[in-house]
């Protein structure tokens, strides 16, 4: 409880004192003490960078899978496949992902077409050999599919 000055006169409910030499000037919002200039609040800071852009988790592993697709293809696939999960997650797309997928598996398919073009045939042709320097009792020379082949050095 206060009580009212003897003259009468009403005295604000708080009145600081003022500030001691070297001390910062009083906060906004209370009257600068006499003898002392108004100094105003500080702007507010003005933002350094722009928003970040919105993160999109598969894409560092998509442009991975994309490299591997040509060297790599199962490792790629499966790479491809988790990173355009991981985008379509967060709703965002992932084209480096997508071509990996597409790439790798369009060279698996080629692979496994290409192997069966040169595997089938040299199997084939080393039953009839095997079959040709049988007939002759691995001794001598035979010919087989047009090509001139020495049984001695066919194994048994």
């Amino acid at each position: 409880m206060s009580t009212p000055p003897p003259d009468g006169s009403q005295q604000p409910a708080y009145n600081p004192p003022p500030p001691a030499q070297g001390y910062p000037p009083p906060a906004q919002g209370y009257p600068a003490a006499p003898g002392y200039p108004a100094y105003s609040a500080a702007p507010p800071p003005t933002p350094q960078y722009g928003a970040p852009p919105p993160a999109n988790p598969g894409r560092t592993m998509g442009i991975v899978a994309f490299i591997l697709s040509f060297f790599v293809q199962l490792i790629a696939l499966i790479l491809g496949i988790i990173a355009l999960v991981q985008s379509r997650k967060a709703g965002q797309k992932n084209g480096f992902a997508l071509a990996a997928i597409i790439i790798s598996v369009v060279l698996m398919v080629l692979g496994i077409i290409i192997a069966f073009a040169v595997v089938v045939p040299l199997i084939s042709l080393s039953v009839d050999t095997l079959q040709a320097c049988q007939a002759v009792d691995f001794s001598g020379t035979v010919e087989v599919h047009g090509i001139p082949i020495d049984c001695s050095t066919v194994s048994r």
